[in-house]
């Protein structure tokens, strides 16, 4: 049995019906992505991995989590273990026009009126992959500082990808996050992993949101990740305020601070020129 006959087969076991044809997708830093086109017409999107440490059953958790809490569009799972994660195929690509960005701002300020008992989520996540830690916390600040900052840096140290320097320099900043930081209303539910390739969007409408980091935080968060990579600008922006208004200083300041946490990510898993993209956060802060 060739690789291609044993995907196959393992799709038809979970799912109980042939596979007409499996082409290679591209996009996901886990695994290997496929479009499966099943003989009964019917066509899935197909996450395999085979790793020993494989854990696609979080995602698709996540996605589960997301459609029973929210009104945001995701795909439906089909099947989830930890080796094979099966959704339906949804249409579109990345290409966002301003359309397709004030739909998004739309479903977003929805998504973010979600609310939640505590920061954090009822079992931990995963972001690119990584572990992240989501212990139920009363405190946004506290929680930013402890589970999202610290931890981070600590694994982005521990691999080796962030020079130890840095760990006292995060905690003496995170000692003092609440002379730009304030906490929230309430704890909302965010995807919690907005950047371009995550969102489909076709003729102007977003079609999906994919493969979410999903907690209770600060929405603020998740717009400033959307500002990292370029994933939403000014179209965005000016509808979603329409719903909900952001205080002063979150373009000035506060987005930077923010993004102290996917620039770990980054840092914990390419190293690299993300290092001098913390550090010069930090010092924009004195630190």
């Amino acid at each position: 049995m060739n690789r291609w006959q044993a995907q196959s087969a393992l799709i038809e076991a979970a799912v109980r019906q042939p596979v007409a044809a499996l082409r290679v997708l591209t996009g996901g830093c886990i695994g290997e992505v496929y479009r499966v086109d099943l003989r009964d017409g019917s066509t899935l999107v197909a996450k395999i991995d085979s790793s020993q440490s494989a854990r696609l059953d979080i995602e698709g958790y996540m996605l589960r989590y997301l459609a029973e809490h929210s009104r945001l569009p995701v795909p439906a799972v089909r099947h989830s273990s930890a080796a094979l994660l099966l959704m339906d195929f949804l249409p579109g690509s990345s290409l966002l026009t301003d359309a397709a960005q004030a739909h998004a701002a739309d479903l977003l300020a929805d998504l973010h009126g979600v609310r939640g008992a505590a920061f954090g989520l009822e079992r931990d996540t995963l972001i690119g992959g990584l572990p992240q830690p989501n212990p139920p916390t009363a405190s946004w600040l506290d929680f930013f500082r402890d589970h999202r900052l610290g931890y981070m840096a600590k694994e982005a140290a521990r691999a080796g990808e962030l020079p130890g320097a840095f760990l006292p320099r995060l905690e003496r900043f995170g000692e003092r996050l609440d002379r730009w930081l304030t906490e929230p209303e309430y704890p909302a539910l965010i995807h919690g992993d907005m950047w371009t390739t995550n969102i489909l969007a076709q003729n102007g409408r977003i079609t999906g949101f994919l493969d979410p980091a999903v907690y209770y935080a600060h929405p603020e968060i998740e717009l400033a990740f959307s500002t990292l990579f370029n994933t939403f600008d000014a179209a965005f922006f000016r509808r979603y305020q329409e719903h909900r208004p952001l205080a002063p200083g979150f373009f000035e300041e506060r987005r930077d601070i923010y993004n102290l946490y996917p620039l770990l990510v980054h840092v914990r898993l390419f190293g690299g020129g993300y290092v001098s993209s913390v550090d010069q956060i930090l010092r924009r802060f004195g630190f």
